[in-house]
């Protein structure tokens, strides 16, 4: 699988993360390497929007930041998690293709288990119509 891959700070789990995917057989982009939180999500948002990625993962000190950069690229559905089974429900009932976490509170083996929850959880078929709603630009009030 392509991997996108960003970070505002490169630190011994970032290091560990972009291993970890190599290892496990991914082509990692790092596409941010310690660039402001802005530009981490938007780089890791374009490059799975845009098909030169299957999926992205980015990261800042508390994930939030890079979440909501990427998600506001049009057709990145970021999810910020914190645990392997949040990741997996994101996939499955969200369709999401950037996952998102934070680097202040998250360990190497927690780490491990959001990428491994997050790559190896293919999306529900049925909630196909529920995401077609995210996509869909809204109509503005009145009209």
């Amino acid at each position: 699988m392509r991997i996108a891959f960003g970070t505002d700070e490169v630190t011994p789990l970032t290091l560990h993360v972009v291993e970890r995917l190599r290892e496990a057989g991914h082509l990692v982009d790092v596409v941010a390497d310690g660039d402001p939180w802005p530009e981490a999500g938007r780089r890791v948002g374009e490059a799975v929007a845009a098909g030169r990625a299957d999926r992205g993962v980015v990261c800042c000190t508390t994930g939030t930041g890079v979440s909501i950069a990427a998600n506001k690229v049009p057709g990145a559905r970021a999810a910020l998690c914190t645990d392997g089974a949040t990741a997996a429900g994101a996939r499955r009932w969200n369709d999401a293709n950037v996952l998102a976490f934070g680097l202040r509170l998250t360990s190497e083996a927690v780490a491990g288990e959001l990428l491994d929850a997050f790559l190896g959880t293919d999306a529900d078929p049925e909630e196909e119509p529920l995401v077609a709603l995210v996509e869909r630009p809204a109509t503005p009030a009145g009209q």
